[in-house]
């Protein structure tokens, strides 16, 4: 089997990584899992084009299935600290540039991130913080209604530096909207930027369009 760079990975194909790689392959993604429990493996084989058995905390394994030549690999082991670690530590030395990893608790993400991981969560919080959002401001979205083929893309500024969103007038040219930008060096968007902001490299841009529309961009 050929991966190619844009093939997400997905190690523990437990009822997390599961669902995960379930939405991915209904996007359209190609989507690799690997887990080490056969009962996964047989759940998941049916809505999963690529799974395979093995363990992942074994690196040359890793390798082989071809998780260094992804861009983003989840993580989702289950509740041993010790496994996460060894593999998120894998797949950074194997070079993967976008590392996703489910933490148990609060010192298992910390120690995560020292490892150099790129993203860790713990989806409990992430529920309660969306839960209570909608009980305290009724009308919050926590997930928008896109039509399939409509998406919400970041891009980073290079070719439209020194222009303004008014130059590169991308609803006019592409039917696509500018809805946040994020300047360089800076850690937080800013929403609804005005037409006169001057772009510079390596800004951040947040815009909304068809996916035929979002893939000619070329900033």
């Amino acid at each position: 089997m050929k991966v190619n760079v844009s093939d997400i990975g997905i190690i523990g194909l437990g009822k997390f990584g599961f669902q995960f790689g379930q939405t991915l392959v209904e996007l359209g993604r190609k989507v690799i899992g690997v887990d080490s429990n056969p009962e996964n493996i047989k759940k998941a084989q049916h809505v999963i084009p690529y799974v395979y058995q093995t363990d992942a905390t074994d690196k040359e394994a890793l390798q082989q299935l071809g998780f260094g030549d992804m861009s983003h690999v989840l993580v989702s082991v289950g509740d041993s600290i010790a496994a996460s670690s060894m593999i998120s530590m894998y797949l950074k030395e194997l070079g993967v540039p976008q590392v996703w990893v489910k933490a148990i608790n609060g010192d298992h993400q910390k120690l995560l991130l020292k490892i150099g991981v790129d993203e860790v969560f713990i989806p409990e919080h992430l529920a309660a913080r969306q839960l209570a959002n909608r009980v305290a401001m009724p009308g919050f979205i926590s997930e928008l209604p896109f039509a399939p083929d409509m998406s919400i893309k970041e891009l980073t500024v290079a070719r439209w530096a020194g222009k303004t969103l008014r130059q590169i007038d991308l609803t006019n040219r592409f039917n696509v909207q500018v809805i946040s930008i994020k300047k360089k060096g800076d850690r937080k968007f800013s929403f609804i930027p005005k037409a006169d902001l001057i772009l510079e490299t390596d800004d951040t841009l947040m815009v909304i369009g068809y996916n035929v529309a979002l893939a000619r961009l070329d900033p």
